[in-house]
């Protein structure tokens, strides 16, 4: 398709230049190789309507045949009536009074409007393809007392199964032997590895980060929750009902309008004994100024402009159907790990007892998790790291599982951990506990530090909220759409992040499997929704959504499964995709509306309705003007769509 755009283009051009439009832009030069303006059009305008508009002339057909006129029937009566009465007015009436001109642009307006939209329509099985690229090729299998690499797909239930640090778990299962932390963000969204011991189950396509176990094959291939993810995401998008096209509904009509008023003209104009010629004239340009290529050109120029001011803007659509969907929607779900969070934990608050100082309470609690593998450690020491505080070397360290760390930092016997740690230890700690339940409110995991017996202080460490999330969650209200956050997060922690946005509903405790499931809940009252995700287990309810919109850092099964990427992983970005979208169906309908209002308006003076009384008659390229004049029109309206702004309002941080 884009092929034959940019050949009809070319030839085209020069069509029109030589034609009475490039006479009106002050171009007078007669067409090149001594050709009549007739022949010179004939010759570049026969490769643009067979070839170039072929897609279109067979569609046409095709829907003839089925008894059926749609909006290919409408673009091909165009190029074919132009075409075709040029021709015969060449080879025949041997004039200049032809309009190729119009045949060549419609045919390529049509082109550069649905090779837009074609570009896309092979992009739906790549999501899959995406999701099935998550679980590895082999699997290291225990048999006779041997590890062996097999293909996957050999591995069986029961198998056991060796796992090393930095591996793809390859099927579910459950942990015989061994431990370590497992990476579960591309099933759970969740950004903290979670510990794995004997007993423990584990997901085909999560990642094992440092330590190593075996584990029994409890589910191979189509039964792992990953091929289910793979399926639902399938089903998700073959339920997806297509956009309805207004353009096809007006062209319907409109066909029989165009072929019902040129056929009258003729007609009339013969019965009244005007002689063939002048009839046929009539009924030319008749049919030519009610089959407008402005009609073909309402929907897609608008798209065009839309989708290029939203990458602008940072927003990706897809296509124009995703574009249609995003202005309709009155409801956005977002994911809170990665969408309206940043995704990995960091250290947020330092609360240090009397007579301690934060820096010095940070060094301890860093220096002494150095040596921990444990994600929370991590925060805390890269914390420290990044305010440029002193460690010391860790000696002695102890992990103490269910309650914390110690070790030794400069001599003295250093604790982090719960308050059970500190009831084993005799820590006392006073007003502090207090403090401990106000984090743990606002969604954070406190921890207490103490050195040889007495207490230094609490760090906490969270997941932070992104800093426009909170502007999202208001721009979002102030366009009407109501918000909701949908996790697999517990309770207290989504209440607390969904309290600082001012969110209006909060959903969590929800399994991956279940929140497609809930986007449908939601569109069973009527909600049209769009879901804002960054992670596998989003890509289900991206796919179930009307819109699905994926955070441009997320993985790359969101992003192929959704319809809109926030190329800037801003989330206040899905306002701006929302308004923008409703501006262009702002746009579509005006286009539409005056591509059709224009045209019927013309057709009485197309048809002569003037020439009894002041002997004008609307002379084939004067209708060929008129229709790219309208052509203009709608061009300019869709262009107005670049100075749209969007003022985003500061970001703070939460």
């Amino acid at each position: 398709m884009l092929r034959r755009f940019v050949v009809s283009l070319l030839l085209t051009l020069p069509i029109v230049l030589y034609s009475p439009i490039g006479e009106l832009l002050g171009f007078t030069a007669a067409p090149p190789f001594g050709l009549s303006m007739a022949w010179f059009g004939l010759i570049l305008s026969t490769p643009v309507v067979w070839w170039g508009g072929w897609p279109f002339i067979s569609a046409a057909w095709r829907a003839l045949r089925r008894g059926e006129a749609n909006m290919m029937t409408l673009i091909a009566t165009g190029i074919l009536v132009s075409y075709l009465y040029s021709v015969g007015a060449t080879l025949f009436l041997r004039t200049d009074e032809v309009f190729f001109e119009a045949a060549a642009m419609l045919t390529t307006f049509s082109l550069a409007g649905h090779w837009l939209e074609m570009r896309s329509r092979f992009a739906t099985g790549r999501a899959v393809q995406a999701l099935l690229k998550l679980a590895p090729s082999t699997a290291r299998v225990v048999r006779d007392g041997e590890e062996q690499e097999i293909p996957l797909e050999q591995v069986v239930v029961g198998d056991e199964i060796a796992v090393r640090p930095g591996d793809r778990v390859p099927v579910d299962g459950e942990v015989v032997s061994g431990s370590s932390y497992v990476d579960e963000a591309m099933i759970t969204g969740e950004p903290i590895p979670v510990q794995k011991a004997a007993g423990a189950r584990v997901t085909g396509g999560t990642v094992n980060q440092n330590g190593a176990f075996t584990f029994r094959a409890t589910a191979v291939g189509a039964d792992t929750a990953l091929s289910r993810i793979v399926q639902m995401v399938q089903n998700a998008q073959a339920s997806k009902a297509p956009a309805q096209r207004l353009a096809d509904t007006a062209g319907k009509y409109l066909v029989f309008v165009a072929l019902g008023s040129g056929l009258i003209a003729f007609l009339v104009w013969s019965f009244l004994g005007a002689g063939v010629v002048f009839a046929l004239t009539a009924a030319v340009s008749t049919i030519v100024i009610a089959c407008p290529d402005a009609l073909a050109l309402a929907t897609p120029t608008a798209i065009t402009v839309g989708v290029g001011k939203g990458a602008r803007e940072g927003v990706l659509f897809k296509n124009a159907t995703a574009l249609e969907a995003t202005a309709g929607v009155d409801t956005v779900i977002f994911d809170k790990t990665g969408t309206l969070t940043e995704g990995k934990p960091a250290l947020t608050d330092l609360v240090a007892v009397e007579g301690v100082s934060e820096t010095e309470l940070l060094s301890l609690a860093a220096s002494a998790d150095q040596p921990s593998q444990h994600p929370l450690a991590e925060a805390i020491v890269r914390g420290a790291q990044e305010r440029n505080v002193t460690l010391s070397q860790a000696e002695g360290f102890d992990s103490i599982p269910g309650r914390g760390v110690q070790a030794r930092v400069d001599g003295r016997r250093v604790l982090i951990g719960n308050r059970r740690l500190m009831d084993q230890e005799g820590v006392g700690l006073g007003s502090s506990e207090a403090q401990v339940e106000r984090l743990a409110g606002d969604g954070k995991t406190a921890m207490y530090v103490a050195a040889d017996g007495q207490l230094l202080g609490v760090v906490a460490v969270a997941d932070r909220i992104r800093a426009s999330a909170r502007v999202a969650v208001t721009e979002l209200h102030r366009l009407g759409v109501q918000t909701v956050m949908l996790t697999g997060d517990n309770h207290r922690t989504a209440e607390a992040v969904a309290r600082q946005l001012g969110m209006d509903t909060v959903i969590a405790d929800v399994l991956p499997e279940q929140k497609a499931a809930k986007v449908q809940e939601l569109q069973s009252q009527g909600r049209k929704v769009a879901m804002v995700g960054d992670g596998v287990n989003d890509a289900p309810a991206l796919a179930q959504a009307e819109v699905g919109i994926a955070i441009g850092a997320g993985t790359d099964v969101a992003v192929e499964t959704a319809d809109v990427v926030l190329v800037k992983s801003d989330p206040a970005s899905v306002a701006v995709g929302i308004a923008l979208a409703r501006h262009v169906r702002g746009k579509i309908k005006q286009n539409l509306f005056w591509a059709a209002i224009y045209n019927l308006l013309a057709i009485p003076f197309a048809a002569g309705v003037l020439y009894p009384a002041y002997g004008i008659l609307l002379r084939p390229e004067w209708a060929a003007l008129l229709m790219s004049a309208s052509t203009v029109i709608v061009t300019l309206n869709a262009l107005s769509l670049n100075r749209l702004r969007f003022d985003r309002p500061a970001v703070t941080a939460a």
